[in-house]
This record gives C-alpha cells, structure tokens and sequence, in this order.
C-alpha cells in the first residue's frame, strides 16, 4: 500500500515509515538549506575545502557555490523522501541520495581534524566526531526508506 508521508495507521498511530520519512526529510531540508548561508558555508569549507570529493569545487565556485552545490543535493534527497510516500520512486531516488550523503559525510571521520578529543584516543570524539556520529543514525534511516521503496516498486 502506498503512503503519504503522514498517514496513519487505522488504529490511530502513526505509520513508523511515515515517522521516519517525516524526520529524514525535515532533517535534510533544513541542513539543505543551511549551506545557503554564508556561516555554514565557511563551516563547511573548514572540512571539505581539502577532501577529495569537494575540494575540486572550491576553486571553480568559490566557498558559497561549493556550499550551495551540496545544499541543492540535500534540499533535493529530501524532497524527494518526502514525496516516496505517494512515489516509490522519488522515495527510493531520495533514499539512495540520503544513504550517499551520509556515507561521504561519515567518510569525513578520516580526513577532517577533530575527530577525535585532544589528550584522548578514540573512542572519545571531539566536536567535529561528535557531530558526525549522528550521521550513522541517519544512514540507517535512509537505508531502511530505500530497502521499503524498493519493496513497495517490486524491485
């Protein structure tokens, strides 16, 4: 059965994939829309400006290009998860571009400084850990959203 992105159930829940595509959405178009902003785009330079995934970037379009090249991504994984609920096939695009975005961002544990704390080994993270963490939750999100997209296009 095909869902909206907040139907719920009969017995008055809320379906736990429409809770999920909610949160991922909400969470990729907000971070999406953050590196429009010129503060978020120099935080983000602080790690990607050097990786090899991104750094070809900064020198074609600056600090904000290279920013906004990664917000349009995100902006558009999440609206594409949020429209899944009625397309199986955005949502399975979305999933896919969410689980892409996550595994570069948590790839970052290698390369970007803070990962772990000055004075500690691992595993006591730093700030720069610490925010990237949180990137393994929401990898597994993504991935369970494409596993039931996938299901629900019969793939």
């Amino acid at each position: 059965m095909i869902e909206s992105l907040s139907t719920p159930r009969l017995d008055g829940r809320l379906d736990g994939r429409a809770a999920l595509r909610f949160g991922i959405a909400l969470i990729l178009l907000w971070f999406g829309y953050m590196k429009f902003l010129p503060y978020e785009a120099e935080g983000v330079r602080g790690i990607a400006e050097d990786y090899w995934l991104f750094g070809w970037l900064y020198p074609l379009v600056g600090v904000g290009g290279a920013s906004a090249v990664i917000g349009v991504l995100e902006v558009t994984a999440g609206a594409l998860i949020a429209l899944g609920g009625r397309c199986p096939w955005a949502g399975l695009v979305g999933a896919l571009m969410g689980v892409a975005t996550f595994l570069v961002t948590l790839s970052f544990f290698f390369t970007a400084p803070g990962i772990v704390a000055d004075g500690y080994g691992f595993p006591a993270l730093g700030s720069t850990g610490q925010f990237l963490a949180k990137d393994v939750g929401l990898l597994a999100i993504c991935l369970y959203l494409a596993m039931d997209a996938r299901g629900r296009l019969n793939l």
